[in-house]
């Protein structure tokens, strides 16, 4: 008996590490201090002393059930910029700049050309971003996973001086909501859409006029926006982001009252923007109600600022900029804390 008949195979994973590397070289920066097969990952802090208070941000993600949708498609090419994404948005909200990332596979069977290919999709993602993949972990785990399934999920370092935290705090009445566009479920709320549509390959092979044309399996792995470069280009147009919330799990009615203080509400209008027509289709074929809906998904928002209203223009032109689609959609007025859809 030896480790390769209990199910592991360590070759296999040298294997693995071998095909990802051309991909892990393509997001490097110069600080990074090791090379990928090291025990740990070294990121030099030196460029950063001139900020006045350098502040790391973090944050933590994984994909979710999205994953069954790859499992069933045999598409692992872009989970991984949704692994990253989940991360570095949630850095730039706090006005952070992303600086590495690590991942984390978990699987039954280490097979070296799919997990390369999954690697392919976190260097994407940190290359949209600008963050290092700096290291990460395979865990083949037999009898944990079923032999064509995995686990993904990662954590991303960033860093911004104190003085440029986004924190909410100084939200007020008057102030405008500029929504930057998602593209279209990204990654939260996957479990409500396997119930709702049918699992299966050919099903999920179908084309829908509604949909562009495009096959619902494509549609419902398209992967997350990540904001970093829209937000990073308001702030060197010289707008203040006052309050910034990532539309994930919980959708508007969770994540918005996140960046405001006490005394204030969002007031939105829902037909300000652009809906993708996934959510429609979720929400007929599954009647789900649209209250329902607001509390699930992003509902084409991935990502909500609050500027100063003699800002909001200029805003919605430098992330249009950017490369990202933008919206003026409400207003901060006065009341409880929390959301109005009108």
């Amino acid at each position: 008996m030896d480790y390769k008949k209990a199910g592991v195979d360590i070759e296999a994973g040298y294997q693995s590490v071998e095909l990802m590397k051309k991909h892990i070289a393509s997001t490097m920066r110069n600080e990074v201090l090791t090379d990928i097969g090291g025990f740990s990952g070294a990121f030099s802090m030196e460029a950063f002393k001139k900020m006045e208070q350098p502040t790391l941000v973090s944050g933590t993600d994984g994909v979710g059930t999205k994953l069954k949708i790859a499992f069933e498609m045999d598409k692992h090419d872009t989970v991984g910029v949704d692994c990253v994404a989940m991360c570095v948005n949630d850095i730039a909200c706090a006005g952070g700049e992303p600086l590495f990332f690590l991942d984390y596979i978990a699987c039954g069977k280490n097979e070296p050309k799919k997990i390369a290919t999954i690697v392919s999709g976190v260097a994407e993602g940190c290359r949209q971003s600008g963050a290092a993949l700096i290291g990460g972990e395979t865990a083949e785990m037999p009898g944990f996973y079923s032999i064509d399934e995995y686990d993904l999920a990662g954590f991303a370092v960033g860093v911004v001086d104190r003085k440029d935290m986004i924190t909410g705090s100084s939200v007020k009445k008057g102030d405008v909501l500029v929504g930057i566009a998602s593209s279209g479920i990204h990654s939260n709320g996957y479990s409500l859409v396997r119930r709702v549509f049918r699992m299966k390959k050919e099903a999920l092979e179908q084309t829908y006029e509604s949909l562009g044309g495009k096959s619902l399996g494509e549609i419902l792995l398209t992967p997350t926006i990540i904001y970093v470069k829209a937000l990073r280009s308001v702030k060197e147009g010289g707008v203040t982001i006052k309050g910034c919330s990532h539309i994930t799990g919980g959708g508007f009615y969770e994540n918005i009252p996140r960046m405001l203080p006490e005394g204030v509400r969002a007031q939105i209008q829902t037909d300000s923007y652009e809906i993708p027509p996934v959510f429609a289709m979720l929400s007929k074929d599954g009647d789900i109600a649209q209250d329902v809906m607001y509390h699930t998904y992003n509902m084409g928002i991935g990502m909500m600022l609050a500027v100063e209203a003699s800002d909001a223009d200029k805003t919605v032109t430098l992330i249009n900029q950017a490369g990202q689609k933008a919206y003026i959609v409400g207003e901060i007025i006065d009341g409880e804390k929390g959301v109005t859809l009108l």
